[in-house]
């Protein structure tokens, strides 16, 4: 990005406006069409003036083009670029100091790259940003003063120093040109040059060429027509309807206007009314040209800024004759436009959204309207004036401040129906109905209604409808309701509810405490009912008495038994029982017309014996979860008659011996028999299902899956995971194979026919440790969308093992019925320090583009953030934020649920070895297995489960539809993305750390798919049940699709292995014994023995570590110091031991390095454990052995000489936290250089540096490519010694040494330093005599 100009005045006067032009550069693509990549061309003097006050800062101001998507190809470098200027301001500089210094008409405001707002004078463009940032959920005013100047952002907020010129919007607001016309068909009239115009409805021709002053011919379109005149080149007809249609023939000069005049008005005569639609243009007034079309009868100016005065203002609207419908919602207007009311056509009239605080009396002029939509408002009265529109029926209220039904709707004799949801209604008074005779339907949803008061004795005959979702409801008795069709009521605290029958239809009572529900009389029009998640233990006896109920949902209830009579109903169509206590099915006396039935989560051992064949109808079964060991014969005789479409057995007893009980099924396409005790599936029986398209036997025994399978010619999906095939089914020769999943398996090699079928979309082999695959299979493969296999072990020497002692991981996605997948998974079991890792996973519902960029963008997010700041709720919260604005421009109206877990260094707790921070938005959740009960980590950010964030959003005045969703596009209230629906849905997190303990055995991580049909309690024990991480994802993820899921599901199982069993730390010394002054203090290193040579004039190093701890915890959690002071004695002197999964409380000087190796016992000389070891010669020994239980793989050590930092640079290196995501950065304190490379730790003095580059062990070493992929320059400020060491095999508790050691098992130590360590490896059990002068150089390591 280049500057091509500058003018910066003095940044340290005293003015509001500091700078008028800073920089002015062009764009330049990172990937979002329109964002900007750059370097703040700030000088020094800006720099310090913005760092004076956090109220200071930079607005974008971009210039008038609006960026377009780049072209592929050479010409795309040539596209025009708007220019991009910075402009120095505090918060408190106006719009109108801005535009006078820089001689600006006005400044525009575009918000998620969609409507344009010029801005009044006296608003505030930086102080706009900080209050964007701040409702997003930047709390520090330097993150927001930082944030405020990343060009990133101008995807969800910009400036443009003049309005954007947007082609495609004026051609369908307005074409005009000066054009050949001739009127009518016949050849009487000549050619002429005149000017034309479509606008609305209507073709204007003007009577006089370049004027408009003269007659204006005026030909409406609507129902007419327009054809392409063929003997003239970029002809047109135009032609309006009736009996007088009149003709106009328009010829064009280029074909490009040709098609533009042809594309619009052929929309306009297909219209069947007069409609003109400008809503989302960004007016601020109609074209004046509009007002010709008179037969307009509908208009659309939803989402705009139309104002009042002007030529095109609202104040001139009522020169359109016959408008019968106006839409002005979403507008900003602030006040209510009386010039409204002077249209008397008006029939209908959209003023939701606006701000208006009253209706003015004029609102009674409209005599002739019927529907009034006042939603989304700041309303708590109306005017009596309203109580006079006597054709007035339908009155929108909703989501205002209305404290209850308003008294002049009693005047309102035609209103029949009245929506007040989402206002302050907190009780309600069925009298006050009685005044009402008129209304029949009332939405108070979201009111926060507490008490129904039905006082009163006669009959309200006219309510028909009363919806009562989501209030606070305790009881409720609507027998007074007496024709009461519809009851909404669910997410109530319902304990009783007593209803009218006469006339009930559909009752939806969920989610609330019924144990029982009273109706009276018997309600013989009942269809539909649910009653799910209550705590009903029977039916009452009136639901079987009901002659018409075709829909029958009670599961999540305690229901013991189903009554007989319910079954055997002559309309039942549909019965939904799971998750109840149920042990058995009544018998089934007669054929009865059930299609639907789902008995899933229940104690049934058995079906009834004539189940199948008395059930004729029945399309979809769903018995998993119970404890079934058979299932009855589909008929009594050889031939069946069913119909049996779904069928759906997983998790019970069933053995092979069901699949010839199947066999009669013949119209199955949706099998699933997953995790029962098949150990084979005959081959005869597989073959007859012909019509077969979704198979899943995972979780058996299977020892292969029938070549008849080949027989299926419909079968799309075979799932048959965790099994123990070994032969790859015989599936690739099927015409409409996609997905095929035969993971966990014992497949050693796969048959492959000539060709794949193209089909053919997803492969999962992963989980078969003895597969092999060739390159030709390979290649094979490749056109496979989703090819899953198993990542080959890697052998580097800078992998470390260290890590899978800690945790490992595995995951599943699955599509279900989707035809994308739109979750995805972020798993980094070795993130920054290899003591850390970070876990993710991002549910897009219909989209799969966010969950991708989040999945690749996240971790790295987060890394930087580790390094700002040392605050659990900061980091996470900022990695949340800057992910959200990295989304760019996919960000602006996509979004995802999203949920991070980062598994990292717990110190603030004692006793913790590590600490689980989870930070989420959406629905993504994490359970943590503590002692094997779960421990919910996460929240779930859905208005439907969510009070706070419910007020949060009715606050902000969004429209909550009557699904619970934001502007009915999502339930979600806080995602990363849709960034359109702010300020209602955000992307702050919730956050969350736990200590982790030995008691946490595994984290799951879903998406909302997941925990829909899987219980927190059923999760985890399920995971306890499989235990390998991967294997039980894929179980979690099936079940789940067994459940009835059809959306993606998604499952992450992170296994802990933490535990005491290798903790050295000893008890905590008591308060008088650590009041002495801080001494500082070294860990010993041990290095192992070596063939003898000569002896260096050093002698200031040994190492010592033991079997259990890594170099990067040491470095993390360890300090180093280099003192020539004496240590003191006494127990004061020494502090608590610690070991590396327990990192001591204190302060630590190192800072935590990403590890990759350790150093073993093994390189002990008599395999002695650390405490068995005595102090070394010349080292400041605190008496603290480290012992871990990791593998070893290579050591790398960074050297150095130099006098130690200062107190104050050890001070700010302690402050700052956070691992080295980039493994090349090195971390250095006094004498002792910690490398952050790869992870290892190095101790030598610095004047041996040159021996160690001499020695021929080491020396082709320098300026190695390491493993993970990082290059070190052979420079003496760089040097790297790496050894590759063989791990060594665990016995017990801690490691043994082996008896002889291999060559490629030793630490190779420089000739000058060799007898030095055999001397301090013979001597280590003597006493240490700590009387070492300045000027010998010791290299330690150790805690302050």
């Amino acid at each position: 990005v280049t500057s091509s100009s500058t003018a910066v005045s003095d940044p340290l006067r005293p003015l509001t406006l500091i700078s008028f032009l800073v920089s002015k550069r062009n764009m330049k693509r990172n990937g979002s069409r329109g964002c900007v990549t750059r370097k703040t061309r700030f000088g020094s003097r800006e720099r310090d003036w913005l760092k004076g006050d956090a109220q200071r800062g930079c607005v974008c101001l971009y210039g008038p083009t609006e960026p377009q998507a780049p072209v592929p190809g050479p010409q795309s470098t040539s596209t025009a670029q708007p220019d991009l200027k910075l402009v120095l301001c505090s918060t408190s500089t106006t719009v109108e100091e801005l535009c006078a210094q820089r001689d600006d008409k006005g400044l525009y405001l575009q918000l998620h790259g969609d409507l344009i707002r010029r801005l009044d004078s006296s608003e505030r463009p930086l102080q706009m940003v900080y209050d964007y940032l701040t409702t997003m959920g930047y709390d520090d005013p330097l993150r927001v003063q930082q944030e405020a100047a990343n060009s990133d952002l101008s995807c969800m907020i910009r400036f443009y120093s003049e309005r954007p010129v947007n082609a495609d919007q004026q051609e369908r607001t307005l074409l005009k040109g000066v054009f050949s016309v001739r009127k009518g068909k016949t050849q009487l009239h000549k050619w002429a040059e005149r000017q034309v115009i479509l606008c609305g409805t209507c073709l204007i021709v003007a009577s006089v060429k370049d004027s408009l002053t003269g007659k204006m011919h005026i030909l409406p379109l609507v129902g007419g027509k327009v054809e392409e005149v063929k003997r003239r080149q970029h002809c047109l007809m135009f032609s309006s309807a009736g009996p007088q249609a009149q003709t106009y023939y328009v010829n064009f000069d280029t074909l490009a206007e040709y098609q533009h005049w042809h594309r619009q008005a052929s929309k306009v005569v297909s219209q069947t009314i007069s409609l003109v639609d400008l809503s989302c243009y960004s007016l601020e007034e109609v074209p004046e040209y509009l007002f010709y079309s008179q037969d307009v009868t509908h208009l659309n100016l939803r989402h705009n800024f139309m104002s009042l005065e002007g030529p095109g203002g609202l104040c001139n609207f009522d020169r359109f004759a016959q408008l019968k419908s106006l839409n002005l919602s979403h507008n900003r207007l602030g006040v209510f436009p009386e010039s409204v009311s002077e249209i008397q056509t008006l029939s209908e009239l959209n003023l939701s959204c606006n701000g208006l605080s009253s209706i003015p009396p004029c609102i009674g002029n409209l005599q002739s309207l019927q529907t009034l939509c006042l939603d989304g408002n700041h309303l708590n009265s109306l005017p009596e004036e309203l109580g006079g529109l006597m054709q007035l029926c339908s009155l929108g209220l909703s989501f205002n401040n209305f404290p209850g039904i308003p008294a002049v709707l009693e005047r309102l004799g035609a209103m029949d129906k009245l929506a007040m949801a989402g206002n302050r209604v907190e009780v309600l008074e069925l009298s006050s109905l009685l005044r009402m005779s008129h209304i029949k339907s009332i939405d108070l949803r979201l009111n926060g209604l507490h008490c129904v008061k039905s006082e009163t004795l006669e009959p309200i005959k006219q309510l028909t409808q009363l919806d009562l979702r989501d209030n606070r409801l305790t009881s409720m008795d609507l027998s007074a309701a007496c024709n009461l069709e519809t009851l909404h009521c669910q997410r109530n605290q319902l304990e009783t509810l007593t209803l009218s029958g006469f006339a009930l239809r559909t009752l939806h009572a969920s989610n609330n405490r019924l144990a029982t529900v009273n109706v009276y009389p018997v309600p013989n029009q009942l269809t539909h009912m649910d009653l799910s998640w209550n705590l009903l233990e029977y039916l009452p006896d009136w639901v079987c008495d009901s002659r018409k109920i075709e829909v029958l949902d009670v599961s999540h209830n305690l229901l013991l038994e189903l009554p007989a009579r319910l079954l055997s109903g002559l309309s039942l169509r549909k019965l939904l029982a799971g998750s109840n206590a149920l042990q058995k099915l009544p018998d089934l006396l007669d054929h009865i017309p059930l299609e639907a039935l789902d008995l899933q989560h229940n104690k049934l051992g058995e079906l009834p014996e004539s189940f199948f064949y008395k059930a004729l109808n029945l399309k979809y079964l769903n018995v998993s979860a119970n404890a079934l060991e058979t299932i009855p014969p589909s008929s009594q005789s050889e031939e069946s008659l069913s119909t049996l479409q779904e069928l759906y057995l997983t998790e019970n007893n069933l053995n092979e011996n069901c699949a010839a009980l199947l066999v009669g099924h013949q119209n199955l396409r949706v099998l699933h028999m997953a995790y029962n005790q098949l150990l084979s599936f005959p081959a005869s029986k597989l073959s007859k299902f012909e019509l077969l398209e979704e198979l899943n036997l995972s979780g058996n025994k299977l020892k292969t899956i029938p070549s008849t399978v080949s027989s299926c010619k419909r079968l799309h999906t075979l799932i048959a995971h965790s099994n123990h095939i070994s032969v790859f089914p015989e599936v690739l020769n099927l015409p409409e194979i996609k997905l095929v999943d035969v993971s966990c398996n014992e497949l050693t090699e796969i048959l492959l026919p000539d060709s794949l079928p193209a089909t053919l979309q997803e492969l999962d082999l992963t989980g078969n440790s003895s597969l092999m695959l060739e390159h030709k299979t390979l290649n094979l493969f490749s056109h496979i969308t989703t090819l899953k296999l198993d990542q080959k072990p890697s052998l580097n020497a800078g992998d470390s093992q260290g890590t899978s002692t800690l945790w490992d991981h595995g995951y599943a996605e699955m599509c279900g019925q989707r035809n994308k997948l739109c979750v995805s998974v972020l798993a980094v079991d070795r993130f920054g320090d290899s003591m850390e890792a970070a876990y993710g996973i991002f549910d897009g519902d219909r989209n799969e583009e966010v969950p991708r960029l989040l999945q690749c963008t996240m971790g790295d997010v987060l890394s930087e953030e580790i390094q700002h700041s040392c605050v659990d709720s900061v980091y996470m919260c900022n990695t949340f934020l800057t992910s959200h604005r990295k989304l760019g421009m996919a960000g602006q109206k996509l979004g995802a649920s999203a949920l991070l877990c980062y598994v990292h260094h717990e110190s603030s707790e004692p006793g913790s070895y590590f600490g689980l921070t989870v930070a989420n938005v959406g629905t993504c959740q994490a359970v943590l297995c503590r002692d094997g009960q779960p421990l919910a980590l996460s929240k779930v950010f859905s208005l439907e489960r969510s009070a706070e964030e419910m007020e949060r959003v009715k606050t902000a005045k969004a429209i909550i539809t009557e699904d619970n969703k934001v502007s009915g596009v999502t339930c979600c209230s806080r995602l990363l993305g849709c960034s359109y629906l702010s300020p209602w849905v955000l992307p702050k997190p919730w956050v969350r750390t736990e200590p982790l303990c030995s008691q946490d055995e595994f984290l799951i991580l879903g998406n909302r798919a997941l925990f829909q049909r899987l219980s927190y309690q059923e999760a985890v024990k399920t995971v306890l049940a499989v235990r390998d991480p991967r294997a039980a994802a894929k179980k979690l993820c099936t079940l789940a699709q067994s459940y009835g899921c059809r959306d993606n599901v998604g499952a992450v199982v992170v296994a802990l292995h933490i535990g005491e069993d290798s903790c050295t730390c000893e008890p905590p010394l008591t308060t008088s014994e650590i009041r002495g002054t801080p001494t500082p203090i070294s860990v010993p290193i041990s290095v192992p023995p070596v063939d003898p040579a000569t002896p260096s004039s050093s002698s200031g190093i040994a190492s010592e570590f033991n079997s259990e701890t890594s170099a990067s915890e040491v470095g993390s959690e360890a300090g180093s110091t280099a003192s020539d002071e004496h240590p003191s004695s006494g127990s004061n002197a020494r502090p608590e031991r610690r070991c590396s999964l327990h990192p001591a409380a204190t302060l630590s000087l190192f800072q935590r390095q990403p590890s990759s190796a350790t150093f073993s016992s093994n390189q002990s000389d008599n395999g002695l454990d650390s405490d068995d070891e005595a102090p070394l010669e010349g080292v400041i020994s605190n008496g603290s052995k480290l012992e871990v239980e990791v593998d070893i793989h290579c050591c790398a050590f960074q050297l150095r000489s130099g006098p130690p930092d200062s107190p104050k640079e050890a001070d700010l290196r302690h402050d700052s936290r956070g691992s080295d995501y980039n493994n090349s950065k090195v971390r250095r304190q006094n004498s002792v250089v910690v490398s952050a490379t790869n992870g290892c730790l190095l101790a030598v003095c610095g004047r041996e540096i040159s021996d160690l580059k001499k020695s021929p062990s080491t020396s082709s070493l320098f300026g190695k490519k390491l493993s993970n992929g990082s290059v070190v320059a052979p420079e003496d400020s760089h040097n790297i010694i790496e050894v590759a060491l063989e791990a060594p095999k665990k016995k017990s508790g801690y490691f043994a040494a082996p008896a002889q050691q291999d060559p490629e098992d030793q630490l190779v130590v420089p000739p000058s330093l060799e007898q030095d360590v055999r001397e301090q490896l013979r001597g280590h059990r003597l006493s240490v005599v700590c009387g070492e002068s300045e000027e010998e150089q010791t290299c330690t390591i150790g805690k302050a």
